[in-house]
């Protein structure tokens, strides 16, 4: 019998959402006006969704009266706040676009981003940690030419922005006008602005909660940055959208702040990546906490491994923890795994297709969607999928198709129950000696080892085999130093001939873009150079 294609649609009883977001928030103030709606635990200052509503209308007056008008973009550079959330509420009901722009950029990617995006208006943080935003605002102030104005959080004018007073008279808005850009990191060159509408991102939300069985009883810990779409679109619409409470815990991550958000406003759902539940289980004094109000929350950004979903749902108590997979251009979640989900299908996959879209996986030569349980490129369709790339409407046709595909570049495999599992990256797939060896299954193995705490692993260049495996490890402290004999001895007999490492480097580190994602790239450059395989790379380009 011939497998079934790798293709599945999201059936829902839910529809979606036609309003713009300020006009969703609204209805939420009118169900819900003495409610909580946020919490910023660092600056001990909460609002209720009536108060909440009073803040973002001021700010939203103060913009208009700065020149703001629909479409202009105004950025937002800072680390999470309160006034992140006002100027993301106040620009989605002026029809401005908001620009997020990642805290960790220095001076060179913040000017690249005020003229890609054209800012006309930006929000920053005056400083953080050692970051001095204001200073490196006006070291590229005079090569943008499009930056009219700064306004420095907590500065007398940005006082002076927030006191404006009067009637906000709503905007004439479509669900589909542009209101967000979202740059992604790109492992190369300079990142892309994703370009996003009311439509895409309100109902991403509103559907990520709806998975998680949010209400207004929900109090939803973000310790996710906001310049990211797991805050501000899995965090803070998902919450407005159904009249529950964000919690800012700190400005940027910090697990113990995050552990006592969670007791003192006994929080019922908790978000992080793998890395942040980890060091939250870390915390010496963790068994002090009274987690006992959590039910559930979302782990995305990586696989997470069994013993630490395992140590959420039984030590946090977060029994309907949710695995969620997407990236910026899809607004961003395409798949999540349900409550009723068992352990397994929580570590081993990334979830079933969202509702109302669709997904299917391709082979990447062809096109053609492959039969279930074959590898190919994860493409997915519908109400998610961007705009497209701000201002670059050729880098926009390379991964949207005529049939508004969007090509996220991931290699997936579908199951026939039609959960989905991402194998690796098209451009890490390893091709060596006509084999097909994904990445990411021989680093699942490599984790299996007992000294090993990290491995990422990649290709590089060889005259006979055309590519070669190479290991970069990280061991766990006190182990014994690792030799690549010693690890092909571990290899043997468990994988295939061909999947097995050739090379191996021992390292405390990766290199990581901004937003933590290994640079495989980087990393295969480093190797090249290190192993001496410059003619071995000439000959294979």
């Amino acid at each position: 019998m011939t497998a079934a294609p790798s293709y599945t649609s999201g059936i829902s009883a839910v529809p979606l959402l036609g309003d713009t977001i300020g006009a969703n928030f609204d209805r939420a103030v009118i169900a819900h006006p003495h409610r909580d709606a946020l919490v910023d635990c660092a600056t001990d200052r909460r609002w209720t969704y009536t108060e909440l509503a009073v803040e973002i209308d001021a700010c939203a007056l103060g913009l208009r009266a700065a020149g703001v008008a629909k479409g202009d973009r105004v950025g937002i550079w800072s680390p999470n706040s309160a006034e992140w959330v006002f100027c993301q509420y106040a620009t989605a009901k002026l029809g401005a676009i908001l620009v997020n722009i990642n805290p960790a950029y220095r001076t060179h990617e913040l000017a690249f981003v005020l003229k890609q995006a054209g800012i006309s208006v930006l929000v920053a943080a005056a400083s953080f940690k050692t970051s001095d935003y204001a200073a490196m605002i006006e070291e590229v102030r005079p090569d943008c030419a499009d930056l009219r104005k700064v306004y420095l959080i907590g500065s007398a004018e940005w006082a002076e922005l927030m006191g404006a007073t009067g009637t906000l008279e709503p905007a004439e808005l479509s669900a589909d006008d542009p209101i967000n850009i979202q740059y992604t990191s790109g492992t190369t060159g300079f990142p892309k602005g994703a370009t996003l509408s009311h439509h895409n991102i309100l109902n991403n939300g509103f559907m990520v909660g709806e998975l998680v069985n949010y209400s207004e009883v929900d109090r939803v810990c973000i310790p996710v940055p906001f310049y990211h779409c797991f805050g501000m679109v899995m965090g803070n619409l998902a919450c407005t959208s159904h009249g529950a409470c964000m919690v800012i815990p700190a400005p940027a991550f910090d697990p113990v702040a995050t552990l006592a958000a969670i007791v003192e406003e006994d929080c019922t759902s908790l978000y992080g990546v793998p890395t942040m539940f980890i060091a939250e289980l870390g915390v010496p004094d963790f068994a002090s906490y009274d987690l006992s109000s959590l039910r559930t929350g979302i782990m995305a950004g990586s696989p997470c491994p069994v013993e630490v979903m395992k140590r959420v749902i039984a030590d946090m108590g977060m029994e309907e923890v949710a695995i969620c997979y997407g990236m910026t251009e899809t607004s961003p979640v395409s798949t999540q795994t349900r409550d009723n989900d068992d352990l397994e299908r929580r570590v081993s996959s990334v979830g079933t297709v969202h509702p109302h879209l669709e997904v299917k996986v391709v082979d990447p030569a062809t096109g053609l969607t492959v039969p279930r349980g074959e590898p190919g490129e994860f493409c997915t369709r519908g109400y998610s999928v961007m705009l497209g790339y701000w201002n670059e409407p050729e880098k926009t046709a390379e991964v949207i198709d005529r049939a508004r595909w969007m090509h996220t570049g991931d290699l997936a495999t579908m199951d026939e129950a039609g959960y989905l599992n991402i194998v690796g990256r098209i451009k890490d797939l390893v091709i060596r000696g006509g084999e097909n060896v994904y990445p990411r299954e021989v680093e699942e193995f490599l984790y299996t080892h007992p000294d090993i705490v990290d491995a990422q692993v990649i290709g590089v260049p060889d005259e006979k085999y055309g590519e070669e495996l190479m290991a970069w490890v990280k061991l766990r402290e006190g182990a014994a130093e690792l030799t690549i004999d010693g690890l092909r001895e571990f290899c043997a007999g468990k994988l295939a001939h061909y999947k097995v490492p050739r090379y191996l480097k021992l390292v405390t580190d990766f290199p990581m873009t901004v937003t933590g994602k290994i640079r495989k790239v980087e990393m295969r450059e480093v190797s090249v150079d290190e192993l001496g395989l410059q003619h071995a790379a000439a000959v294979r380009n």
